[in-house]
C-alpha cells in the first residue's frame, strides 16, 4: 500500500510542475536548485537536447534575469512621481524575455500555449535565444559572458558593439560568466544523482 501511495504522489508532482515555483531556497548551487525543482532539471535536459544547449549556461542567465522569480518584472515608471503610467520594459518572468522577442519565439517554434510565468517555456526560451545566437553571431553557446551581452542587448545591439560604452554591463557579463562556471563545476558532482530515474527516487532514496 505504501508503494501506491508513493506512486501517486509522484504522479500527483509530476502534474504540478509545470505550475508556478518559488524560488530555489539555495540559488547559488546548482545541484540544489535541481533537487529542490525536478520539474527544472527535465526542462533543462529538454533545452539542451532540443537546442544544444549546456543546462548551467541558461541557468546563469536566468538567475541575473529574475532570480528565478516567476513574475519578476522591471519597475513601475511613475508621472509627477505617484502616478503609474507603464513599466520601464515589457520584459516579464524567468527570463525576462520582452514581448517581442517572445512573440518572434512562438512563432519561429510553433509554440502558442508557451507562458513567461512558466519555468520550461522560460528554459525553452532562451534555449531559442541561444542557439540563434550561435547562428547569427557565431558566439558559442558555452560562453556565457558573450551570450548574456547577446541577450541583453539584441543581436544587433552587439554586433555593433553597444555594450562597450556600457562598463556596467560588462561587468554583470561578467558576473553571469562567473556564475555560470561555477554551475557548470557543480553540476559534474551532482549529475550522475540528478540523472537516477524518479522510480528508483521514489523506492531507494
Amino acid at each position: 500500500m505504501v508503494w501506491l501511495f508513493r506512486i501517486l504522489t509522484a504522479l500527483v508532482l509530476m502534474q504540478l510542475a509545470g505550475c508556478a515555483a518559488s524560488p530555489p531556497r539555495d540559488p547559488d548551487n546548482i545541484c540544489a536548485i535541481f533537487t529542490e525543482h525536478r520539474s527544472w532539471y527535465d526542462a533543462a535536459k529538454d533545452t539542451r537536447e532540443k537546442w544544444g544547449v549546456p543546462v548551467h549556461v541558461p541557468l546563469a542567465m536566468m538567475y541575473q534575469e529574475s532570480s528565478f522569480r516567476h513574475d519578476a518584472a522591471p519597475p513601475m515608471e511613475y508621472f509627477l512621481g505617484f502616478i503609474p503610467i507603464g513599466r520601464v520594459s515589457s520584459a516579464y518572468g524567468y527570463a525576462q524575455a520582452k514581448t517581442m522577442t517572445w512573440d518572434d519565439y512562438v512563432r519561429e517554434t510553433d509554440n502558442s500555449w508557451a507562458s513567461r510565468s512558466n519555468f520550461s517555456d522560460a528554459m525553452d526560451f532562451m534555449g531559442w535565444f541561444i542557439y540563434k545566437t550561435h547562428q547569427i553571431n557565431g558566439v558559442s553557446k558555452w560562453d556565457a559572458r558573450d551570450q548574456y551581452l547577446n541577450y541583453h542587448e539584441g543581436w544587433g545591439g552587439y554586433r555593433r558593439g553597444t555594450y562597450k560604452a556600457k562598463p556596467w554591463l560588462i561587468k554583470v557579463a561578467a558576473k553571469v560568466d562567473q556564475r555560470a562556471r561555477r554551475y557548470a563545476t557543480q553540476y559534474r558532482g551532482c549529475k550522475k544523482e540528478l540523472d537516477r530515474s524518479w522510480l528508483s527516487r521514489l523506492f531507494f532514496g
